[in-house]
């Protein structure tokens, strides 16, 4: 059997994504799963093991009939038996109708005339289960697994060389990623936590864990945060993981991991690191599981009153990591 699964969305999406994937699997496995995603996400794939192969389509560009052709005709080419897709656009369920595949599975919305399969859209759920609802389109049925990632051991080896480089390798740490994103910083989105109030909780560390180092993370958007955080607290660390692996296995290995709403903070899920994450004007409610499976919450999220960032107050934060 060949299942497409087309995916838009950030690498945010794609983890919450997995639990679908994995579960699908289980169901069939014997089943090759291939993915359209678009190229800013393809890195998450890294750390998926239920599927074959990654075709990269941009669906936010504004995509010319010839490159529409081209998608289809790559699925065409592909012969698959079930389609699930994510997107709602009516030229998506178009898309699909096109290609042929006889079992075509997606949200009764937007391209559901296109759809031999739709299945109830419930937006007010965790993200990750909302997803796993197009698995009913397939009769299989239940509660989404929890998010679970295959970190590459090379991916390993680099995570303990770096803390050996920092110089955290017996400490521990806590790691913080303060949520720079261009496409968000695009879209007046706003992910990003004031350095003036990071700088208040580093401060507060200090004093109470003098000895726990503090590891900020700088990714590809991430160079003007981290060079500002640095002017404000000289003795913070920096780790530069190249990929979604090597941050993954970082992430796996902190004590705390404080956060925005980010692919980050999706990572800290998945590897079960005990994680607060702010939230401006998303939800927490659908973006971290209440529990991690056997009743204990390890995700906690903190929603800005306001929706703005840096009206979450350090004191705030400091409160949830302390208990008081």
């Amino acid at each position: 059997m060949r299942v497409l699964a087309l995916v838009p969305g950030g690498i945010g999406d794609q983890l919450l994504f997995f639990p679908t994937l994995d579960d699908l699997k289980r169901a069939y496995p014997d089943a090759q799963i291939d993915i359209v995603v678009e190229p800013r996400a393809k890195d998450a794939y890294r750390v998926c093991k239920s599927v074959h192969d990654i075709i990269p389509f941009d669906f936010k560009q504004n995509n010319s009939l010839a490159d529409w052709g081209n998608l289809l005709g790559i699925i065409r080419d592909r012969e698959y038996d079930i389609a699930l897709s994510l997107g709602q656009r009516w030229a998506i369920g178009l898309l699909l109708w096109l290609t042929g595949i006889p079992t075509r599975v997606g949200y009764a919305a937007g391209g559901a005339r296109f759809l031999t399969n739709p299945v109830s859209l419930k937006q007010e759920q965790y993200a990750a289960q909302m997803y796993h609802d197009l698995l009913q389109g397939l009769n299989i049925s239940g509660a989404s697994s929890e998010i679970t990632i295959n970190v590459p051991k090379k991916d390993i080896e680099w995570a303990e060389a770096e803390q050996k480089r920092l110089g955290i390798q017996e400490s521990g740490y806590v790691l913080i990623h303060g949520g720079s994103s261009k496409l968000s910083k695009a879209k007046g989105i706003d992910k990003i936590y004031p350095v003036k109030n990071w700088q208040k909780i580093i401060q507060d560390f200090r004093k109470r864990q003098p000895n726990l180092p503090i590891v900020v993370v700088q990714g590809p958007d991430d160079a003007e945060f981290v060079t500002e955080l640095q002017a404000a607290v000289s003795d913070v660390k920096v780790t530069k993981p190249s990929d979604i692996g090597k941050l993954a296995a970082m992430i796996a290995a902190a004590n705390l991991m404080l956060c925005t709403d980010s692919a980050p903070m999706h990572l800290a899920v998945a590897v079960k690191t005990f994680t607060l994450a702010l939230f401006g004007p998303t939800n927490p409610d659908k973006l971290l599981p209440q529990t991690n499976g056997s009743g204990e919450t390890r995700f906690v999220g903190i929603k800005s009153p306001t929706g703005k960032m840096a009206d979450i107050t350090p004191e705030t934060v400091l409160k949830k990591v302390w208990g008081s």
